[in-house]
């Protein structure tokens, strides 16, 4: 079995270690040089977290601790639009796939935590959900080769994009506000590892709501590849070790239903990908 890494936290004190069956075991008191995930994976070690979890018990039963952002403080988090054919279709536009992907970027404190409730804020009720793979680089740079790629992502994980959808139409040509509200997406519960290409060429995802499948696709089908995504993203900006990429959602998000259908205070949404586990929140409302 893949081992496991997340940031968590117990009474207060903040930890990351080993995903193990019953709770977490802690590592990060072993290794104080390094203060979270990012500084880990900075220093190439996440495999040096997974040999030092073997053997070890539990320290941190489940109900005992918090997920939290897998990484708490990436330099980036940029994410990918459109990029799912049934995807780029739901525009009705007749345009076919782009030459160049959209882009945008979000804040950490967007996200919140696996388990952790999505805050449907006071100035909107159409929060959407969008289910992701998360890519996590580990050795930065600039234009990076898209033959290369692979050799620069660190971790997967998983998003709930969560958007709040008249909000991005704000403005002529934003999306910034509708994708940036507090604690209006999800990003967990935790890192796996990235070990070769074929953890990544053909993942299912899938997105579901009270137990109903709203999106299903697979990476395979993506417009831009990962690769792709690394070496455009590379051209303009230098990527960093604890960056993060969202990579697109596939078709069947809220909106898209006759009527859409968004999230209300209750649902319970998950974000499942093959390989890499479930994310799943709640809904709450802005107190």
């Amino acid at each position: 079995m893949t081992q496991k890494l997340a940031s968590y936290s117990a009474d207060g004190v903040q930890f990351y270690g080993a995903v193990a069956d019953g709770g977490m075991i802690a590592l990060s008191p072993d290794f104080p040089a390094w203060k979270g995930l990012r500084e880990v994976i900075e220093a190439g070690a996440l495999n040096q977290l997974v040999e030092a979890a073997q053997g070890r018990s539990v320290t941190h039963p489940n109900g005992t601790f918090t997920y939290e952002l897998p990484i708490a403080n990436p330099e980036k988090i940029i994410c990918v639009g459109v990029n799912f054919p049934d995807r780029n279709a739901e525009y009705k536009d007749g345009q076919e796939a782009p030459k160049n992907m959209s882009l945008f970027i979000r804040f950490p404190r967007s996200f919140t935590g696996h388990e952790q409730p999505l805050i449907r804020p006071k100035a909107s009720d159409k929060l959407d959900y969008e289910g992701e793979i998360v890519v996590v680089i580990g050795k930065g740079g600039r234009h990076i080769d898209e033959a290369e790629a692979y050799d620069h992502i660190a971790a997967l994980s998983l998003c709930n994009e969560g958007t709040l959808r008249d909000w991005v139409r704000h403005a002529k040509f934003n999306v910034t506000q509708g994708k940036n509200f507090d604690n209006s997406g999800a990003m967990g519960p935790w890192l796996v590892p990235f070990a070769d290409s074929a953890q990544l060429e053909d993942i299912r995802l899938t997105t579901r709501v009270n137990g109903e499948t709203r999106q299903d696709d697979r990476t395979s089908r993506m417009l831009f590849s990962i690769p792709k995504q690394i070496a455009y993203i590379s051209t303009f900006t230098t990527l960093v070790p604890g960056d993060i990429i969202v990579t697109g959602t596939p078709t069947g998000a809220g909106a898209r239903f006759d009527p859409p259908r968004f999230l209300q205070p209750g649902d319970v949404i998950e974000i499942e990908g093959e390989g890499i586990g479930i994310l799943r929140n709640s809904v709450e409302d802005e107190i």
